[in-house]
């Protein structure tokens, strides 16, 4: 297993909701000292079953334990015994810069001026969060998917004022770890994946709002389509793959009939406004039963286990 970087060794995670334990728990199987903390005392509590979920995927990624001594983990009960010492504080709170800012305003003070401070905001830029910062040259992006302990990529994003040093240690801790870390070139809001997502998302929402599709059946045709060749062959060595002549010809006439559409869909607005927020309510765009609350998240965790041990071995 590639060692991380030596320049940091005990990683600091705060915000434990859907990511932050399992960031804890692929940081950890690197061998880095990981503690991790949420204000909320429900969620400290419910991380430790979510770490033990995490490092069972990990064994079925075949993704070692460090050695005995390293890749510790503890959930403490302050900010300040979570960061002391930490040469990387990852920030994982919800999408608001306020919310953001007054944390780095708590954090700040108790850690070393040469630590790394990182955000894994979905797509907030950089550099609107590096200007609530005092040391903007030690503050990067460090973008996680979900779920972070299955999905190997990770983008890195320096916003106006980060140190070149500051992105390069990042990128070689992720390197180290064994993952895929991609430096994005321009701080533009959502990076690059959220951007590619959610112009898919906007497509879909409108296809099944417009009556073209339900639900259900856009779900097959993303799934068993576009997501196949996808996990194989990304989107610019598609384009290769189908011919660009074909491309021009066909986007010629269709991107004036793709959704443009500023606003959020009704069909989601609507159900938010009835507290439908998706699997974390019981339901949102689907129903769900308590039996497949409890049985799905694990079946997916698998099937992604597994597409990823093909693309690991050749098969992308």
């Amino acid at each position: 297993m590639a060692s991380p970087a030596p320049a940091i060794r005990k990683v600091a995670v705060i915000g434990l909701g859907s990511m932050g334990p399992g960031m804890m728990a692929r940081l950890a199987r690197g061998g880095l000292e990981v503690s991790g903390f949420d204000i909320a005392e429900a969620a400290r509590e419910r991380a430790t079953g979510l770490l033990s979920r995490a490092a069972a995927v990990l064994d079925a990624l075949a993704i070692a334990p460090p050695t005995a001594g390293e890749g510790a983990i503890r959930i403490e009960g302050s900010l300040e015994e979570t960061v002391a010492g930490a040469d990387l504080v990852i920030e994982n709170v919800p999408e608001k810069i306020e919310t953001k800012a007054a944390l780095y305003r708590q954090v700040e003070p108790l850690i070393d001026q040469a630590a790394i401070l990182a955000t894994d905001t979905s797509g907030i830029p950089i550099t609107s969060l590096q200007a609530h910062v005092a040391h903007p040259r030690r503050f990067v992006g460090m973008h996680w998917s979900n779920p972070p302990h299955i999905i190997p990529m990770i983008e890195v994003i320096g916003g106006a004022a980060t140190a070149p040093g500051t992105v390069a240690a990042v990128r070689g801790l992720i390197h180290g770890l064994g993952l895929l870390p991609v430096v994005i070139k321009k701080d533009v809001p959502g990076f690059v994946e959220n951007r590619v997502l959610y112009a898919l998302l906007r497509e879909c929402v409108d296809l099944v709002e417009g009556g073209v599709i339900d639900a259900e059946g856009l779900d097959t045709v993303v799934r068993w389509g576009i997501g196949m060749k996808l996990a194989v062959v990304g989107p610019m060595r598609l384009l290769d793959m189908a011919g660009l002549d074909i491309y021009e010809a066909v986007s010629s006439f269709l991107n004036k009939e793709l959704a443009d559409r500023a606003d959020v869909s009704p069909l989601v607005t609507a159900a938010t406004a009835r507290g439908r927020l998706g699997m974390k309510t019981g339901g949102g765009l689907f129903d769900y039963t308590r039996e497949e609350l409890e049985r799905l998240p694990a079946e997916r965790a698998r099937a992604l286990v597994a597409v990823r041990r093909v693309l690991e071995s050749g098969g992308g």
